[in-house]
């Protein structure tokens, strides 16, 4: 059970960014060292050595805060298009801070002109020298920076709304993306009706500053009270629009049912089957009345809620705290769950009555996984995140090929220093994140993730993360 960020102060932060088998690198002043790769963990820095970003491992990378630190956040689903392929990008979310000496808030922003541009898998000698990749790692504190970059800088706007209590989860609803719901530390989970701020803010391009202090006050649409202690796991189901489940930290489930477009009905009495904190929960992607979740009891649980209170099935999923799963939209028979041990593992759910539904099992990360999600556009692919300040991303898909491996070091004509011991399905390994939280892929940009740490949030597009849409697939 990994959570807090215990750091409220606002923090300055340097990018530093890698690829399959990490394309961050070491150097120093002595011009004939080779560039290595980098291994977290393994690798230690040498007096005159530091770590910096390869820019050709991403088509975009940028980097923002809204002030103070945020646990959690969500991508708020727009009206832009479908599929979007095309630079310059704007996006829209939904996050909550974690101030312990100040007033806490919701934060709505908006990001228009993320810059950036297709890079080739096979970089030339030339292409490896391009640095103009468009990355904002300026300061904390220096809104300056963004403006003197230039046309190319990205435009930055921010609403801000009361929150009582720091912002533990935070979830937009897929059907009605203007209603989120809020995980409070101090026991209340809330719904909210952000329509306003993000009208306000679709039709103007004016940047509002990102050290905006002006909190609006803003009363909840509903305001549940009946958890008995606080909690994290929170879930939109994708079927039904409306129906949500709660999760706290005293193993009690509650089902929301919506009453209308501003009121829910809660069932006063939970769903019950674990034996310590309900961590995460997620809906099928195929069955209405089905949802999983897991907990510190080191269980995955299967929950159906026409049977009753108590779980269809549990299993022994890891052997510390479950902190966090996700439930495949594409392939929905594959749950992925990551625990506190630092290993996270893929089930396959038609296999759980045979008792051994694992299909694969990872060990790559050395500290607790704080946060997993497959791609929506891509089955075999998933994310993490983990307190190793690590953000992976791997393709179940992969197997080594040791011809194609030469083949490609032939064509780069240049000696690789990268690692061998490295999982064949590790696509790849982002950092440059201090205490690293919670991710999301980006629904309607195919190959962006969004990212939040202690030091603020990261926009990432690895240059070698592919999707099957065509080129020009952009919906208008």
């Amino acid at each position: 059970m990994v959570r807090s960020l215990k750091n409220p102060k606002k923090a300055k932060r340097k990018n530093k960014g890698s690829k399959r088998g990490d394309g961050s690198s070491s150097s120093n002043s002595t011009p004939s060292m080779p560039a290595k790769v980098w291994q977290p963990g393994v690798d230690v820095l040498e007096e005159g050595e530091e770590l910096q970003c390869d820019p050709s491992a991403y088509n975009s990378l940028h980097a923002f805060h809204i002030g103070w630190p945020c646990l959690s956040f969500d991508v708020v689903r727009d009206s832009l298009g479908l599929v979007r392929t095309e630079f310059p990008h704007t996006i829209y979310c939904v996050t909550g801070t974690q101030a312990h000496n100040a007033p806490n808030s919701i934060g709505v922003f908006k990001i228009s002109n993320i810059s950036g541009k297709r890079r080739e898998l096979l970089p030339s000698k030339t292409s490896n020298a391009d640095t103009d990749m468009d990355s904002d790692s300026s300061d904390s504190d220096d809104d300056d920076d963004v403006e003197n970059d230039g046309p190319k800088a990205p435009v930055f706007q921010v609403r801000k709304v009361f929150h009582e209590g720091c912002v533990n989860r935070i979830r937009a609803m897929t059907q009605k993306p203007h209603i989120c719901a809020s995980w409070g530390d101090t026991g209340h989970v809330q719904i909210w009706d952000v329509s306003s701020h993000l009208n306000a803010m679709a039709e103007s391009e004016t940047k509002i500053s990102k050290d905006a202090t002006t909190i609006s006050n803003q009363t909840p649409l509903v305001k549940f009270t009946g958890h008995k202690d606080e909690g994290y796991a929170i879930d939109w189901s994708p079927l039904v629009p409306g129906r949500l489940v709660s999760g706290d930290c005293k193993n009690c489930i509650h089902l929301w049912e919506p009453a209308s477009d501003s009121t829910w009905n809660v069932g006063d009495k939970p769903f019950v089957g674990h034996t310590a904190s309900v961590e995460d929960l997620q809906w099928s992607p195929t069955e209405p009345f089905v949802f999983a979740s897991s907990s510190v009891d080191k269980t995955i649980a299967i929950w159906d809620t026409r049977t009753g209170k108590s779980p269809a099935t549990a299993i022994k999923a890891h052997e510390t705290d479950v902190n966090v799963i996700s439930w495949n939209r594409l392939a929905s028979c594959m749950l992925a769950s990551g625990s506190d041990d630092g290993t996270f593992s893929i089930r396959d759910l038609r296999m759980l009555k045979e008792g051994d539904s694992v299909v694969a099992h990872f060990q790559y990360h050395k500290h607790p996984i704080t946060s997993i999600e497959w791609s929506p556009h891509e089955a075999s692919t998933l994310a993490v995140t983990s307190s190793d300040n690590q953000l992976t991303i791997w393709d179940l898909s992969l197997e080594r090929d040791e011809e194609e491996e030469a083949e490609f070091k032939a064509k780069t004509q240049e000696e690789v220093h990268a690692p061998t011991n490295l999982p064949p399905q590790l696509l790849f390994v982002h950092q440059g994140q201090k205490d690293l939280k919670e991710l999301h892929w980006h629904t309607q940009i195919p190959g962006m993730l969004i990212s939040t740490a202690a030091d603020g949030f990261n926009i990432l597009m690895p240059s070698n993360i592919e999707s099957n849409l065509p080129p020009n697939a952009a919906a208008s």
